[in-house]
């Protein structure tokens, strides 16, 4: 069945991308949503030592659901699991503003996530259905502006909430979002052909996964506690066995979630680990820009959202602009190294702060970490997909989004770490001093820099093929599988 939008259908083209860009609003925005809230739901709830579990079981739960979407679209079609993620995850937000203390909440944060997965996920798998190679990077450029401005503009929007509104309207602020998706997509939603007939869930490989994953996330929370060593090596130990077993399944699977062939091919394995790379540096951006803003300099929550504005315009004509240049011009590599050289130069910049800093420098480096982060979103999303053939769009097109998760999923547990080891070296119990918190949020500053400058330097391996103006194309397949 031809997939492909014509002029002809140009305004239900309009409405069509307008449903995907409200839906995958709905995910994107809770992700960062909370940075600025966080502050007061800590106050509320629980104590600094369980700042990062929000974000880092949403995080978890919905790079679990990323992969398994992917495959579930496959099966099933788009329209549907898109319409599920959207209903699973704004039950949820129901149940996160009702929570009483933070075990609900992470709790109700992990189920959010499941939903969350498949909404940020399969839009940008429909686009590379419906359009050629060449074509992919304007809209995948479209649509990640949308992620990214709901990366930045969720700690602005969160800050003004908690502070008029409550911490609890972070989620509730989901509902109208969510229902103005669902009609867009019951509307607009083009009829597209499903790829695979039988249902062949990989249920093996998705279990062990969510159990290799979850013990990598709960080892990594207890790293800092010295008197629990060796559980932490147990959990990691028993993480690495469960990804074995993942491994074998997916190598045995009629219909894997993660097909172990598409690591033959040079251009998928670079464009994941970068993938990985550079939303563990976002995330450290848009969480400890805001713990820096308030907890060092003093602002409210409000007030700390609206420094990174900054980042919310440049990130989102990074983001633009990029795909329109990588459509045009049919290749990739050159604007992969140029996003990477801006990370880095942006981490660099942002390691210098201190309690003494001004603000308009602060609101600077965030708009150079924004022109870099923008710029990742349309670049290595549109080199995966024209290293496949139409068949595999919609798993690639998961493992992409799995790979980016993942980076972030990781990466937070570790900056937390770093932060709470430097508080605890030099303060005991109560509050943290302005300058005690500045040393813990620099040495996570620190560590963004290397992961940018390990990211540059594997951009230079990447393999720069050119993007087709064809729907599909054979050698795509050939290169994957090997034949």
């Amino acid at each position: 069945m031809e997939t492909e939008m014509s002029a002809k259908h140009e305004p239900s083209l309009k409405l069509f991308l307008a449903g995907l860009m409200i839906s995958l609003l709905v995910g994107a925005l809770d992700t960062s949503i909370i940075t600025t809230a966080m502050p007061k739901i800590i106050s509320n709830l629980g104590g600094m030592a369980y700042y990062v579990w929000p974000f880092t079981i949403y995080l978890l739960t919905s790079t679990i659901s990323i992969i398994a979407s992917g495959k579930l679209s496959d099966i099933f079609g788009r329209r549907k699991v898109l319409l599920a993620g959207i209903g699973i995850f704004v039950a949820s937000s129901i149940l996160c503003g009702f929570s009483q203390n933070m075990l609900e909440l992470t709790l109700f944060r992990g189920l959010q996530g499941l939903g969350g997965g498949a909404i940020i996920t399969t839009p940008f798998i429909v686009v590379a259905e419906v359009f050629p190679a060449r074509d992919r990077g304007k809209y995948t450029g479209i649509l990640s502006s949308v992620f990214g401005f709901a990366s930045v503009l969720g700690p602005l929007l969160g800050g003004l909430v908690t502070d008029m509104l409550g911490w609890r309207w972070v989620f509730f602020i989901n509902i109208p979002i969510g229902i103005v998706a669902v009609y867009m997509l019951m509307s607009y939603f083009p009829n597209l052909e499903e790829v695979v007939k039988e249902a062949n869930i990989d249920y093996n490989g998705i279990v062990s996964l969510i159990v290799c994953l979850s013990s990598l996330f709960i080892a990594l929370t207890f790293v800092k506690n010295g008197s629990i060593f060796w559980v932490v090596v147990a959990l990691i130990a028993f993480s690495v066995l469960m990804l074995g077993v993942f491994l074998h399944s997916e190598k045995n699977a009629k219909e894997p979630v993660l097909p172990l062939h598409l690591f033959k091919n040079s251009v998928f394995n670079i464009s994941s680990i970068e993938m990985f790379l550079s939303n563990a540096v976002m995330y450290c951006g848009t969480v400890y820009i805001p713990l820096f803003m308030e907890d060092v300099k003093g602002f409210s929550a409000s007030s700390s959202g609206i420094f990174l504005t900054s980042m919310l315009v440049s990130l989102t004509l990074a983001s633009i602009i990029t795909g329109q240049l990588i459509s045009r011009t049919g290749t990739y590599k050159k604007f992969a190294v140029l996003g990477f050289s801006l990370l880095a130069a942006s981490m660099l910049l942002f390691s210098s702060v201190g309690t003494g800093t001004w603000i308009g420098t602060v609101v600077m480096y965030a708009a150079l970490l924004g022109l870099g982060s923008g710029m990742m979103y349309p670049i290595f999303n549109a080199a995966a997909q024209n290293a496949v053939s139409k068949r595999e769009l919609g798993v690639v097109t998961a493992s992409m989004q799995f790979f980016r998760n993942i980076g972030s999923t990781v990466a937070l547990p570790i900056f937390g770490v770093i932060v709470n080891i430097t508080v605890n070296m030099n303060a005991s119990t109560g509050s943290v001093a302005p300058s005690l918190m500045s040393a813990g949020i620099h040495n996570v500053f620190l560590s963004g820099l290397i992961i940018s400058v390990v990211g540059l330097g594997i951009c230079f391996l990447l393999e720069d093929v050119f993007l087709s103006s064809r729907l599909e194309s054979g050698d795509s397949e050939k290169r994957v599988t090997g034949k």
